[in-house]
């Protein structure tokens, strides 16, 4: 009878493994199993790193973002050393073009302050040299008033008052009327800096790829309602599969379902919620209502959002059925904003393992 070791010590032909074998294959699986964390742990990396980029300047990291996420799909446990040493250097200059390509849109900001700033030093000093000239014209005048009042002939100290009370009004006039043309210039480069400003701050607040609203702002809306204690609900939407479009079809095919997904997500909610994008295919809806009227939105949701979408690749259009994993949670008075956050996520979680088992 052959023992349960020597059983255990026999590989699938029935060969007898003798122990150094058994070494080599214990060392070989754990150096398998260390390579698949390594690279699970690297995909995590990249994809952190994005995260922050668009926290930091979404107007710049959508090329990173789609870069990463090539390099991120080249990532496997079959990875040549050529081929890691490849993706780190295309690491390295997408990081390099998104920092030059961030301190060239925050310098292009900076210049615009101070090119407002410029403006304004200018028509502060413009005023200041008018009134020294004004200053000037009213000291000579009250001189000349001082000289007629030494007159003895009334007539002619009448001639002279009338004839400076004349140039009295036509002065004063004249200030009122530079005044208004001030004003008008100051007010008229103010509303254009104020147009170019809100323009810039509602760029800063939206997705660069769906035109959604981007994770600042859906944060900033979820401080404020906890701030005034209002009541709301935090619905996070995971695509499902998603990974797989981008490496079957392309990224762009990728990025055309996602703004496609994000349409169908913007005309379902209604008005005074915010829709946004969490980052790469996670979405987020503030929703304004309680847990019971948000659930029936997630119903409407996934009746009218979920489905056949028609996307572009590179030989064509493809339709793509598409689905996702919802989550959803009630901000309860004392929650902090990552508390109903990590509620909501961990409930589509929760849904995504039921969709993976199904």
């Amino acid at each position: 009878m052959i023992s349960i070791k020597k059983f255990l010590d026999k590989d699938a032909t029935g060969v007898e493994v003798v122990e150094p074998e058994l070494n080599e294959l214990r060392e070989e699986a754990m150096a398998n199993d260390l390579l698949a964390v390594t690279m699970e742990s690297y995909r995590s990396t990249l994809r952190m790193i994005v995260t922050s980029a668009t926290e930091a300047c979404p107007n710049t990291a959508h090329n990173l973002d789609h870069g990463l996420a090539v390099v991120e799909g080249r990532l496997s446990v079959d990875a040549t050393p050529e081929m890691v040493a490849q993706i780190e250097q295309r690491v390295q200059t997408l990081l390099l073009q998104w920092g030059r390509l961030t301190a060239d849109h925050l310098k292009g900001k900076a210049d615009e302050v101070k090119e407002l700033l410029v403006m304004l030093a200018r028509m502060a000093e413009s005023v200041g040299e008018r009134d020294q000239r004004y200053a000037g014209q009213f000291g000579g005048l009250t001189a000349e008033l001082k000289a007629i009042a030494n007159l003895d002939d009334l007539t002619q100290v009448r001639s002279s008052l009338v004839k400076k009370a004349t140039e009295l009004k036509s002065r004063v006039d004249q200030m009122k009327q530079d005044g208004d043309d001030s004003l008008a210039q100051l007010r008229s480069k103010l509303t254009a800096y104020e147009s170019k400003l809100k323009a810039v701050e509602q760029l800063a607040s939206k997705d660069t790829l769906t035109g959604l609203a981007n994770r600042r702002s859906v944060e900033a809306r979820m401080e404020s309602n906890i701030a005034l204690e209002e009541m709301f609900c935090v619905v996070v939407i995971d695509l499902n599969l998603f990974k797989g479009v981008n490496d079957k079809y392309g990224h762009l095919a990728g990025d055309d379902l996602l703004k496609k997904f994000s349409q169908s997500l913007q005309k379902i909610v209604r008005g005074g919620d915010l829709v946004g994008r969490w980052g790469g295919d996670e979405f987020i809806i503030v929703l304004n209502r309680d847990l019971e009227v948000a659930r029936s939105q997630v119903d409407r949701i996934r009746q009218w959002v979920f489905g056949d979408y028609s996307i572009e690749t590179g030989t064509g259009a493809l339709k793509i059925r598409v689905s996702a994993s919802i989550g959803i949670a009630q901000w309860q008075p004392g929650q902090t904003l990552q508390q109903v956050i990590e509620q909501a996520d961990s409930a589509m979680y929760l849904e995504k393992q039921g969709n993976r088992s199904r």
